[in-house]
């Protein structure tokens, strides 16, 4: 297990677990009190760290090497029963942006999402979850696929952003985004966007328009990054947590200001430290979410999608 710098006290509670359950092994002496106690521990020092945390923290959370990625959510949430789709059929097939049709509960879901990689090699080959203009069209693809056949749509947010190559510009990035903004905002079919980890910029919100916009208890959804912004005010990294806290990234500054519809709740110490659990509670959302939204006349969800995000911010 990996620990974040905040962790610290709950690394070394579980260093004297690990101790005290070497010396049990060894010595045959009974260290089952000592076990309890220091378990006990760790779960109220988890628990006192946990209500208390910062933004960056949170940003730091949601980009934990151990959180689960989308794959393992539709891997999970279908039982397995999920058939891949590839391809934008103009370009390639973007591995940074994953999709395909699954059965949840009965129900056939369209599935979308960015897949980050589970280590370096992986990491390259999936683009470290930053899809190029061709992964948004292979989405939208997906999505007018969806509406044909009539099926929801889920899409998982998990993206440091759009890839910001100049080839990726070339072949038209900021089009390819814009559009799918354009045609989710009047898909026929229920949307349900949920961020599961990092929701940065256009990357993000390429993927994010819906009836239901659900954010993962420990993940941030925002303009730009806390680093970035931090380069770009200060000239440096340095200010990257005052960046978070006057970003408002968090789950419940995006609940408060109105831009998401509600927060899911993480098992306490993150998505990583049970992933079982975690993915039967987003089950248990989107279950309850569809089953609402399918009941609803299609031009009036469509109203009512755009009309939400019409009422978000300010204009003249």
């Amino acid at each position: 297990m990996d620990y974040l710098d905040f962790e610290k006290p709950i690394q070394e509670l579980e260093e004297q677990v690990a101790k005290a359950q070497e010396i049990a092994e060894e010595s045959n002496v009974d260290m089952s009190k000592t076990i309890t106690e220091l378990k006990r521990q760790i779960k109220a020092t988890r628990k006192k760290i946990y209500s208390n945390l910062t933004s960056w923290q949170r940003v730091q959370i949601s980009r934990h090497p151990q959180r689960p990625y989308t794959l393992a959510y539709i891997e999970a949430l279908t039982g397995g029963d999920f058939i891949e789709l590839h391809g934008d059929r103009h370009v390639k097939d973007d591995k940074a942006m994953v999709g395909g049709l699954g059965m949840v509960d009965g129900q056939s879901v369209m599935f979308i999402g960015q897949q980050k990689g589970v280590n370096t090699k992986m990491r390259q080959y999936r683009n470290f979850g930053m899809p190029n203009p061709e992964g948004y069209r292979k989405a939208l693809r997906l999505m007018k696929m969806a509406e044909k056949f009539d099926k929801p749509v889920v899409t998982l947010i998990d993206t440091p952003g759009a890839f910001p190559g100049l080839e990726a510009e070339e072949r038209g990035q900021g089009e390819a985004i814009a559009r799918n903004l354009m045609e989710m905002a009047t898909l026929k079919v229920p949307i349900i966007c949920i961020v599961i980890g990092e929701g940065a910029s256009g990357g993000a919100l390429g993927i994010g328009v819906g009836d239901k916009v659900l954010m993962l208890e420990n993940t941030w959804y925002s303009v730009i990054s806390p680093e970035s912004c931090s380069s770009i005010l200060w000239r440096n990294w340095e200010h990257k947590q005052e960046a978070a806290e006057a970003l408002k990234l968090t789950a419940n500054d995006m609940l408060k200001n109105k831009l998401i519809d509600g927060i899911i709740t993480e098992p306490l110490g993150g998505a990583h430290i049970d992933p079982d659990a975690m993915f039967a509670t987003v089950k248990t959302e989107i279950t309850k979410h569809l089953k609402k939204l399918m009941t609803k006349d299609p031009k009036k969800r469509i109203e009512a999608r755009i009309k939400k995000f019409s009422n978000m911010g300010s204009y003249g």
